[in-house]
C-alpha cells in the first residue's frame, strides 16, 4: 500500500503476454525496472501504472505477484485477461466481473473490490486443472460458478495478505463444455504464457480440419 509520500500506482496483472499486449498498446506502456522487478510502466489519467505477466497457473501467479508487491509500492491491483465459460450460450468476448473468486484447491473465497460501473455476477473458479467433464461442470454451475481461470485466486490472496484492494475483469475466450479446449489445445502454450511452437506444429499436422474453427 502506498504511503502519502509515495506515488499512487495501479498494477495490472495478467498471465500471458497476449493478454498484456492490448493494454500496453492502449496505454503506451514501456518496459522498465522498478525495485529490481521488470514491469511495463506508464500512466492512466495521471496515475502511475505498472503491468506484469505472471505465467500460467496459481503457483506462478502467486510468485510473480508476491515479487511485484514486495518490490513496488502499489495501492490497487487489477487482474485482466481471459476466462472460460461454464455453459455454451455466453458469447465469446463477454466481460466477466465476478462477485467472488474461489480457489479450487482450498475452497477459499476472495471478494474483489467494486470498480467502475456495472454489477458483479457469479463466481470465478481458479484451478490449474482442465475441466471438461459435464458432471463436474454441472456441479460448479450449481454452486454459482460462471467461469474458470488459472490465476485470479492466487493473485487475490497475495493482495489480501498485504491489505491491497484488487479487482478482476476477464473476457470469455472459450467454453469448458463445447469441446473447443482439450488436453492438446491446453498445452499449445508454455507455462509462461508463450506459444509452444512444437506443440502447435504437431496439432496442425494431426488436426488440420480443426484449424479453421480456432
Amino acid at each position: 500500500m502506498a504511503t502519502p509520500s509515495e506515488p499512487r500506482r495501479t498494477a495490472f496483472i495478467c498471465a500471458m503476454p497476449m493478454e498484456l499486449r492490448p493494454l500496453a498498446r492502449k496505454l503506451s506502456l514501456h518496459r522498465t525496472q522498478i525495485g529490481g522487478v521488470s514491469v511495463s510502466s506508464g500512466t492512466l489519467d495521471g496515475r502511475e501504472v505498472v503491468a506484469i505477466v505472471t505465467g500460467m497457473g496459481p503457483k506462478l501467479a502467486s510468485e510473480a505477484t508476491t515479487r511485484l508487491l514486495d518490490a513496488v509500492s502499489v495501492d490497487r491491483v487489477i487482474v485482466v485477461g481471459i476466462t472460460g465459460a461454464l455453459e455454451n450460450v455466453t458469447p465469446i468476448g463477454t466481460l466477466v466481473r465476478p462477485e467472488a473468486v474461489v480457489d479450487g484447491a482450498t475452497g477459499a473465497e476472495h471478494r474483489p473490490e467494486p470498480l467502475g460501473e456495472g454489477a458483479a455476477h457469479g463466481k470465478m473458479w481458479t484451478t490449474d486443472l482442465l475441466i471438461t467433464d459435464p458432471d463436474v461442470i454441472g456441479g460448479l454451475r450449481a454452486r454459482g460458478v460462471v467461469s474458470l481461470d488459472m490465476e485470479t485466486a492466487a493473485i487475490a490472496e497475495a493482495c489480501e495478505l498485504r491489505g491491497i484492494p484488487w479487482s478482476v475483469f476477464r473476457v470469455i475466450s472459450d467454453r469448458a463444455g463445447d469441446g473447443s479446449v482439450d488436453e492438446e489445445v491446453f498445452h499449445l502454450s508454455n507455462q509462461d504464457g508463450t506459444t509452444n511452437p512444437a506443440a502447435v506444429a504437431r496439432y496442425v499436422l494431426t488436426h488440420p480440419a480443426r484449424i479453421p474453427q480456432m
